[in-house]
């Protein structure tokens, strides 16, 4: 099996904003957030391919096998999935302490989430009220 990279640029104030939330060793990985991934937390067909998210792990997960070079120094992944999405010329910015996902098409995403991963199962509640658009 052959590994799969891909380049993202991450300029300066979206470096501040992300390397707040990684501690040594972690890795990062980019995520859709529309409900169709364990890291997700939100559903709806309005959400498919539109909102994607940064999610810190301590550990690489084999789903997201693409690795993603960066100009930040951080342990970064995607998966085939997300790639389906985003072209090329990915670049991920921050003003206002927001940050956007662009690629050569303009921006993907304008609110991209940086979330620490906890393991948890889903509660009745959760199921019943999930966020969804």
């Amino acid at each position: 099996m052959t590994n799969k990279t891909v380049q993202i640029n991450i300029k300066d104030e979206a470096q501040e904003l992300i390397k707040k939330h990684v501690k040594l060793g972690q890795v990062v990985i980019l995520t859709l957030d529309d409900g169709s991934n364990k890291y997700s937390t939100l559903g709806g067909t309005c959400t498919i391919g539109a909102d994607f998210q940064l999610i810190v792990t301590d550990q690489k997960d084999p789903e997201y096998p693409v690795v993603m070079e960066n100009n930040a120094g951080l342990e970064m992944y995607t998966s085939d999935n997300e790639l389906a999405f985003l072209t090329d010329g990915l670049l991920l910015n921050a003003r206002n302490a927001v940050i956007s996902l662009y690629d050569n098409s303009g921006v993907i995403d304008g609110a991209v989430a940086v979330r620490e991963y906890t393991p948890h199962e889903l509660t009745a509640e959760e199921m019943k009220n999930g966020k969804t658009c």
